[in-house]
């Protein structure tokens, strides 16, 4: 069985994200990039499935510029058997991501679909599902828990209302939530090792899809820095600042 899955080069968690003076866009110069972290759970479920038994051959994808290369080598480090790298200098929205994948995905003859369930610099949120939409593919979102069969995947995932549990025909498509696992760390002998794995580039032109943007984007614009709160003496005050600032 094969998993095919996509990650995504972003500015890494832990940095604070300034936008430009000229609120064109987010400064990434000089930055920190790294995996998206919800990719790289992704990742780690693949390689612990393949631990298992359950998956043959782990084929990760992602789609940008050249320094793409990274966050691919490092998914080669934690255990993926191969990589694609789709090169583009331009943004792509996830319906150009998604189209792209479907069509790496039927090609790789792959029976399982592993991605984010969101990147955390535009946090859209859509790409796998409309990754299944066009694979015509059933999906689970949210995951925190797989069990793959040979037949069928298992998955808990989150909702609203608490836990809720799908069984998927495979193939199938599935999105990865935070408490799903914790991505192992990267040894340097992983990532030397990662240098010999196979990592194709192919070009975007070669897969006929329109990239051209749906969306515009008018202006990145930095949140309002929050008001300190203050202290209040007593259950009365609070109820006179609330009754003042009208939330009662």
């Amino acid at each position: 069985m094969k998993a095919l899955v996509a990650v995504k080069r972003v500015v890494d968690f832990n940095v604070k994200v300034r936008v430009k003076a000229d609120g064109s866009d987010v400064e990434i110069g000089n930055v920190k990039m790294s995996m998206n972290p919800f990719d790289e759970i992704a990742v780690e479920e693949a390689v612990r499935l393949k631990e298992a038994g359950k998956i043959s051959e782990i084929v990760v994808v992602s789609l940008g510029e050249k320094k793409c290369e990274d966050v691919l080598r490092t998914a080669l480090a934690m255990g993926a058997d191969r990589a694609i790298h789709v090169e583009t200098d331009e943004k792509l929205e996830p319906l150009a991501v998604a189209k792209i994948l479907k069509k790496i995905a039927e090609t790789e003859q792959v029976q399982l679909c592993l991605l984010g369930k969101q990147a955390i610099d535009d946090d859209a949120n859509q790409t796998a599902q409309m990754l299944a939409a066009l694979m015509n593919a059933p999906q689970a979102t949210f995951a925190s828990k797989v069990v793959l069969n040979e037949q069928e995947v298992v998955v808990t995932r989150e909702i609203d209302g608490g836990l809720e549990t799908l069984a998927l025909k495979l193939p199938a498509v599935i999105s990865t939530d935070l408490r799903l696992n914790e991505p192992r760390f990267v040894k340097l002998p992983n990532l030397m090792a990662a240098k010999k794995k196979t990592l194709e580039k192919r070009s975007i032109d070669e897969f006929g899809v329109d990239i051209t943007p749906r969306l515009s984007v008018q202006k990145y614009a930095e949140p309002k820095a929050r008001q300190a709160g203050i202290k209040v003496a007593n259950a009365a005050e609070l109820v006179e600042k609330l009754t003042a600032a009208k939330v009662i």
